[in-house]
């Protein structure tokens, strides 16, 4: 299990050897080709890697098919007889395959496309590059470009825009602009260096040559439309003093990956610099666009062995051949700080790739054979950065996920286990399904557990609020426009609002009824104390909860006390349902009122929210409680009573502003004005025409 490999492993077809497209394979560390199941606590479940259930298949490898792999547009080509018979090229993210023959003009040493698919670049000399335009009435006519340096051998190219290529030689490296119009290169910059090996990172456009005799002083260069930044030169330490002058730095030992948004360059070095440290490490040097390259943190495997990385959702991924195992390291999470350096342990105990099954392909009749399962962590495995694991053997391409739910079972300090949660981008539905989890039996966390996962959950959410704010009043305050980066902030899956706990987690809960009612007005209270704390502005739906919960267990004086001491914040809503619970709490009227006041509303809106909930009789008694009951629209009540489909309740309406008519106007019956014709009618089919009040003269 390699890296990306330069010639075919010693088990492994003639026609393989170029398994990485990239520089024309570099050899991985391989093993011996296990057989079995995975070992080495597989077995134990809680798989959390997986392949891509789509992967690529192309043909493998094989003496006329040679299989490349791009990584910057993370294709895999498969050039059979030099391209004469066909080349076909595959990508996760392509729909349909692009398929193309070019005839054959030697063994192909490295291919790619630009950026786009537009311009095709072939190497099949140590000298030269050829080109073949792909765009829609150019002629399909090669053009070549020579490196310019006399003497010099191309390790390798590297597009870095649709129209933007980089070679690589063992003396320095060339950067062109190609014109596929007149099917020639210009050169726009050259830089005349000794070079072992070189290494690319597509996402930062950072290319990584390796210089020296030991090849240990790494030299980084950055692209960016059409120029080129030479970068501060670093050195990787050693584990020990070479003993020959030779190269010590094997380019299998070296990845690059964006991890949270920073380039880190993470070297495999399989014996620690201390002497009584057993097992290889992963030291990560941060390389920044500006300033030196420090190391910053060493992952430590604990074990020896044949290894190989993996970056996937911001995860180191460290797979170790000879268990069939692998193992992830968060740089977020906190370590064991040394004062220059972090020390991380894994994050999780080892477990195997989840195991996987390769369909059998061919007809209809015969595919209904048992699928077979792929031979995990196979020595003919090559991977790629960030997620790419290739089998050329096989003829698969499969990008690495995480997968979180069976993290939380094997991560289980709830803290750490949100801290790790957080950052990852799929997490919202796990999240909330450990906050249902510790609140319920048999997983029922203590309090203060509960309090230290609200309060994760409402840091994120509360830097979220806040930088949706300052790029408000940016925006409001005309700042864009002199600020034409700015970008509104992005909502990523670990932003919990209030209305997701509220809905996924709290108002589930409380429906339970499974816990003790102190436990679930304590963890209700717990939510909004880490909202309060956090300064985040409690939605009336949360307090609403709060107070239904206690009308249920009939806990009043709580209720009573919670209000008076501003415990529940005061809002419409709230006093809506306040006013809703007279009946079986007198006092909630006159609180209602009370807050209504403090809250200085319209009353008309008051009764507005109170139909709309159905409250008919309340809202009556909220109009008569503030005097305005001679004014208000007898066909708006009439029409929230009919709605609500209860007739003694449209009975009482209706009853109610009869008498008021025959008050103010010494007649009960309704005026044309108040188009409340439809009404009477219904009253006379249900209860009867008799049963209408009649005149009262004095």
């Amino acid at each position: 299990m390699g890296r990306d490999p330069p010639g075919p492993a010693e088990d492994e077809a003639p026609g393989a050897a170029a398994a990485a497209g990239g520089a024309a394979g570099r050899e991985g560390g391989g093993g011996e080709e296990g057989e079995g199941r995975a070992r080495g606590g597989a077995e134990a479940g809680g798989c959390y890697l997986a392949l891509c259930a789509r992967p690529v298949h192309f043909e493998k490898a094989n003496p006329v098919n040679c299989v490349f792999f791009d990584e910057a547009n993370k294709q895999v080509f498969a050039v059979r007889s030099g391209g004469a018979t066909g080349v076909v090229v595959k990508g996760l993210e392509d729909r349909n395959p692009i398929s193309f023959r070019m005839e054959d003009k030697g063994e192909v040493k490295c291919i790619k496309f630009s950026l786009g698919n537009k311009i095709l670049a072939v190497q099949r000399t140590l000298k030269s590059v050829d080109f073949l335009n792909f765009i829609p009435d150019s002629p399909q006519l090669e053009y070549t470009q020579e490196c310019k340096t006399k003497n010099a051998n191309i390790l390798g190219f590297c597009w870095t825009s649709s129209t933007e290529i980089v070679f690589i030689t063992d003396q320095g490296i060339e950067f062109y602009q190609v014109l596929p119009e007149k099917r020639s290169l210009k050169l726009l910059k050259n830089q005349s260096i000794n070079v072992n090996w070189y290494m690319y990172c597509p996402e930062s456009s950072v290319i990584l040559l390796s210089t020296t005799v030991l090849g240990n002083v790494l030299q980084p260069f950055y692209f960016k439309s059409g120029t080129m930044a030479k970068l501060s030169k670093f050195e990787i330490e050693l584990p020990a003093a070479p003993k020959s002058s030779k190269l010590s730095l094997s380019e299998r030992d070296i990845a690059m990956a964006t991890i949270y948004g920073q380039l880190y360059v993470l070297y495999l070095r399989h014996h620690s610099r201390i002497s009584n440290s057993t097992g290889a490490e992963v030291v990560l040097y941060h390389l920044p666009r500006e300033g030196s390259c420090k190391k910053t943190h060493i992952l430590k495997l604990n074990r020896t062995g044949k290894f190989a990385l993996n970056v996937v959702d911001n995860l180191v991924v460290v797979h170790h051949q000879d268990t069939e195992t692998s193992v992830i390291f968060d740089i977020k999470l906190k370590g064991e700080f040394d004062g220059s350096t972090t020390i991380h342990q894994f994050v999780l105990p080892p477990r195997s790739i989840q195991p996987y099954q390769i369909p059998v392909a061919g007809p209809a009749s015969v595919t209904s054979q048992a699928p077979v399962p792929c031979k995990l962590y196979s020595s003919s495995w090559i991977v790629f950065q960030p997620d790419i694991i290739i089998s050329a053997s096989e003829g698969y391409l499969w990008s690495l996920q995480v997968k979180l739910e069976p993290v939380v079972n094997l991560l289980l300090d709830k803290g750490k286990l949100m801290d790790f949660l957080l950052q990852r981008k799929e997490c919202k539905m796990v999240i909330l399904s450990v906050c249902s989890q510790m609140l319920s039996e048999p997983e029922r966390g203590s309090l203060s557990v509960i309090a230290t996962v609200f309060d994760k959950l409402n840091h994120e959410y509360k830097k979220y609020l806040e930088a949706e704010q300052s790029y408000t009043m940016v925006v409001e305050t005309g700042l864009s426009r002199s600020n034409p980066l700015l970008k509104r902030p992005v909502r990523t899956q670990a932003v919990i609002d209030q209305s997701d706990m509220y809905t996924h987690v709290l108002s589930v809960f409380t429906e339970k009824k499974e816990a003790p009612h102190k436990f679930t007005i304590a963890v209700l209270m717990e939510y909004i104390r880490s909202l309060n704390q956090f300064q985040i502005a409690v939605q009336h739906y949360l307090y609403e909860l709060v107070i239904k919960t206690l009308v249920q267990h009939n806990l009043f004086y709580m209720l009573h006390q919670f209000l008076q001491y501003h415990v529940l914040s005061d809002s419409k809503p709230l006093a809506c349902l306040l006013l809703s619970l007279e009946s079986i709490y007198p006092p909630a009227h006159q609180l209602s009122l009370d807050m209504l006041k403090r809250l200085s509303t319209a009353n008309d809106e008051i009764v507005e929210v109170l139909l709309s909930k159905h409250q008919v009789l309340a809202a009556l008694r909220f109009i008569r409680g503030i005097g305005g009951h001679d004014s208000i629209s007898a066909r708006k009540f009439l029409d929230a009573a009919k709605q609500a489909e209860d007739e003694m309740l449209f009975y009482t309406i209706f009853r109610f502003f009869e008498q008021r008519n025959q008050r103010l106007r010494g007649n009960p019956s309704f005026t044309p004005g108040e188009h409340c014709e439809e009404h009477v009618t219904f009253f006379k089919q249900v209860f009867g025409e008799h049963a209408l009040m009649k005149p009262t003269t004095f």
